[in-house]
């Protein structure tokens, strides 16, 4: 299995692959990783076209080519091969796998990488994958299967898509909040990336411009489990990075909990400002760290 880059995957800023401009300005701003689109924002008039400019922009960028991904189109579609077979040499980061079905789709793509890293000189199985979940109704019955999934380092689900699929006019309610279909994609995607040993990427806002839903609405899935979200827009990058970034507050409390069962090696419980401490906060607070220190 591919090891997880070494990269914070907070914020994943898609830029669509046939706009070289926004490409640029994508790369030089602050998300975690850039995700140059293939797929929904590329019209298929203009794919072989956007390949192309993908290829030429990877190969020229001088900063961290590590955080540049590329959302190819799904494996159930014509494009896909041509997609890799073209962004490939240029080596980037990651690739982004969307309306993923079951494991099968992600073995499936493990093979074609693996044959284009030889072909192009890069070391075998070093190219990391996203996969976006829950975009079609089938792969909602499989989100638990992706443990030791070949080079999966993080799971994202979708809402637009699947509301396609399933014929719905609408995914949320009147008080703008996702319906209950969707609120339990969403939690299939978090269980799903939990049983894999990968974090778990929040969904886009597609309302670019409500920088405190936006706030309140990462804040909310960063306390649910999720580690990072997807954007649409450069501005709401800055929100999401900080959201998801541990608080000072957090990372003294967590550290104050490690200090706590160090000092008590082999005690089960710990009473602590009232309350009671047990492994599960020993675990939160490990796990907090990590994001912070590695």
């Amino acid at each position: 299995m591919t090891a997880k880059p070494n990269l914070k995957m907070r914020s994943w800023l898609f830029a669509p692959g046939d706009s070289e401009k926004k490409m640029a300005k994508a790369a030089d701003g602050c998300a975690d990783i850039v995700i140059f689109d293939l797929e929904d924002a590329v019209a298929p008039e203009k794919k072989a076209e956007a390949r192309g400019l993908i290829h030429d922009f990877l190969g020229r960028y001088s900063g961290d080519r590590a955080r540049l991904w590329v959302r190819v189109n799904p494996l159930d579609g014509p494009y896909t091969l041509e997609d890799l077979a073209a962004v490939m040499p240029a080596k980037p980061g990651g690739i982004m796998l969307p309306k993923a079905y079951t494991r099968a789709d992600i073995e499936a793509l493990d093979h074609y990488l693996s044959a284009l890293e030889v072909a192009n000189g890069i070391e075998q199985g070093s190219t990391p994958v996203i996969m976006l979940l829950t975009e079609t109704a089938e792969s909602m019955f499989h989100a638990g299967n992706f443990k030791g999934a070949p080079r999966l380092v993080a799971m994202t689900w979708g809402a637009e898509d699947l509301a396609d699929a399933l014929g719905a006019s609408s995914n949320t309610r009147s008080d703008g909040e996702y319906d209950f279909t969707f609120e339990m994609a969403r939690s299939l995607c978090l269980l799903g990336a939990s049983t894999a040993g990968v974090p778990a990427i929040e969904t886009i806002q597609s309302d670019f411009r409500d920088l405190e839903k936006l706030k309140l609405r990462a804040e909310m899935v960063r306390r649910q489990g999720y580690r990072g979200m997807l954007a649409i827009h450069p501005a709401q990058v800055d929100v999401i990075n900080e959201a998801f970034t541990p608080s000072a507050e957090e990372i003294a409390k967590a550290r104050e909990i490690v200090a706590l069962f160090e000092a008590n090696p082999g005690a089960g419980t710990i009473g602590h400002e009232g309350g009671m401490l047990d492994r599960p906060h020993l675990s939160r607070a490990l796990q907090l760290l990590a994001q912070v220190e590695g």
